[in-house]
């Protein structure tokens, strides 16, 4: 038996398609946002160290894309990323599964997975890159740390929320183990997984930029810290536009993931 047939009275209807002019909304936003901007600098004479326009950013963005430097960095940072998210994933979504089918475990791990949110993951980076070194390790393990909660609040959310009439009736047609995981569990779950998996993908980021602060030789991070000591403002906003669309781009994949993985709630 399949979920998706079980939840035929439970739907979830996608939001509707947005009228074709709210499309363009936020890119009007944006070239408002830039006026705004330049007229700002323009009209405040503010320093370019203290403040540059969008004109002289834009001219950082051609010149360390031209010459390699934006992408040698994003690519250090997105390797930091991917196998950050990919670990902490992993690892919260077995213990999330743990915890939820497990009372025992829950009362043994849940005090310490909590108290563990209290240690900002700022005060720990320092410590990980003198243990694991200034290479990728530590910043994936870093970014992996800063991931892992939201993602298993969310798997044990989405295990303990499949209807218990579900699972009496996976058990009354004699469904094994594996069955009731594989056609009940995870597809009942999986709209809340991938939300804990957005948050995920946006935090793993911060993750890997806190890593690279407390001690890196390349990416993205590590470029911004340089240009700071510099006072390379504008090399600083690109490094931070980086990061904003590596976001975007991780927040969209898995929007993506969502809805084709989701295409039976529709």
């Amino acid at each position: 038996m399949d979920i998706s047939l079980a939840h035929k009275q439970q739907k979830h209807p996608l939001m509707p398609a947005a009228p074709r002019w709210q499309v363009w909304l936020p890119i009007l936003m944006l070239v408002a946002f830039l006026i705004g901007w330049e007229a700002l600098v323009r009209l405040s004479n503010i320093p370019a160290f203290i403040l540059p326009s969008p004109g002289a950013v834009g001219a950082k963005l051609a010149n360390v894309v031209l010459n390699g430097t934006l992408l040698h960095h994003s690519i250090v940072t997105l390797a930091e990323v991917v196998g950050g998210l990919a670990l902490g994933l992993t690892v919260a979504t077995v213990l999330g599964y743990l915890l939820a089918k497990s009372v025992t475990v829950e009362r043994a791990l849940a005090p310490y997975l909590v108290a563990s949110q209290a240690i900002p993951i700022v005060a720990i980076a320092p410590l990980l890159v003198i243990w694991f070194g200034s290479g990728m390790f530590s910043k994936v393990l870093i970014s992996a740390l800063i991931v892992f909660f939201p993602i298993l609040i969310n798997t044990i959310a989405g295990i303990r929320g499949v209807p218990a009439d579900l699972h009496d009736l996976m058990r009354s047609l004699r469904a094994t183990r594996w069955q009731i995981f594989s056609k009940l569990e995870v597809p009942a779950s999986l709209p809340v997984l991938l939300a804990g998996l957005k948050i995920g993908a946006t935090l793993s980021v911060i993750g890997a930029v806190v890593g690279e602060f407390a001690g890196a030789n390349a990416g993205l991070g590590s470029m911004i810290s340089l240009a700071d000591g510099q006072y390379d403002t504008a090399r600083m906003f690109v490094g931070v536009l980086a990061l904003v669309t590596m976001a975007l781009a991780l927040y969209g994949t898995v929007t993506w993931i969502e809805r084709r993985a989701l295409r039976w709630q529709k």
